[in-house]
């Protein structure tokens, strides 16, 4: 199942994608409840309530995407340094305020996260903020989208409460991440969270071993398999519904693969005109310009 937001007709809509993704049949929602995107769905479905029928198929084409969990319903938990390779890269770049001496490798997930405000869609700009900072860099990942909500929930019963996924390019400020040294800020300025292009469900997705790829410009960058993730999901949300109750249409963001920006000599950060496009096998493709 794929489920997308989009807008027609200057009107939000949420809807069913189709096997062949050329169609997209509208959901029978409120106005109120559109503006959420899939996130009513979700919160439905945990409930064990059926989806409402869909309508009558519009061409996928004649739509504008945008992302899936428009508004989310809280910050989105994001994972730092969780491929063996990125770790490595990142704790060698001197902005790595959480890398200590024989420490490239953490020994337990580093969580962040990033205000829902700053999320975008497909198409949408990410905007350089002028007078602010221009080491801007990019970051693909996979995001697990949780369906049935909970707490302390263990690591081998974790992928129950998985929905689906989706796509997330975790757009950082890398002077205001080594600055500030917590690394909210540097992730949450407006603009900084890409996600889409629609939700899939965990049915269709394997995310515990797909693969992970991000070209800037059409210049591969980053191309990596989940199967290298130091924490994988299980221990994701294993360690995060510890203390913290999980909630049907969360997100967690997985971690990013080596071939950052700032692991480049010179560091190729984003600059205006570049156009960044992430895509996840089981998912299909994220496209942004940069302005």
């Amino acid at each position: 199942m794929r489920i997308a937001a989009y807008i027609h007709q200057n009107q939000p809509g949420v809807g069913l994608v189709s096997a062949d993704l050329k169609e997209v049949r509208p959901f029978e929602l409120q106005a109120h409840q559109c503006a959420l995107g899939a996130l009513p769905l979700i919160e439905a479905m945990a409930r064990g309530e059926p989806l409402p029928a869909p309508g009558t198929a519009l061409p996928l084409d004649q739509v504008r995407l945008t992302a899936p969990l428009p508004r989310a319903r809280r910050n989105i938990f994001c994972v730092g340094k969780n491929y063996h390779a990125h770790a490595k890269e990142f704790a060698g770049s001197g902005f790595d305020s959480s890398a200590k001496s024989g420490g490239d490798i953490p020994a337990h997930p580093i969580i962040f996260t990033k205000v829902p405000e700053c999320v975008i869609g497909p198409g949408d700009a990410i905007v350089i903020p002028a007078g602010v900072s221009t080491a801007i860099d990019y970051e693909a990942e996979l995001a697990v989208v949780i369906g049935k909500g909970g707490k302390g929930i263990r690591a081998a019963d974790a992928m129950q409460h998985v929905w689906g996924y989706t796509i997330v390019n975790d757009v950082t400020s890398r002077d205001w991440q080594s600055r500030h040294q917590q690394w909210d800020m540097g992730k949450s300025f407006d603009t900084f969270c890409p996600m889409g292009p629609w939700l899939v469900s965990a049915d269709e997705c394997d995310g515990t071993r797909t693969q992970v790829r991000c070209w800037v410009n059409g210049e591969e960058r980053q191309n990596a398999s989940t199967t290298d993730l130091i924490f994988d999901i299980p221990k994701l949300i294993e360690t995060l519904s510890a203390g913290i109750t999980l909630y049907p249409g969360d997100i967690i963001a997985t971690g990013t693969p080596v071939g950052v920006g700032i692991g480049f000599s010179p560091p190729k950060y984003l600059k205006a005109g570049d156009v960044v496009r992430v895509e996840i096998d089981g998912i299909g493709a994220l496209e942004n310009p940069v302005r």
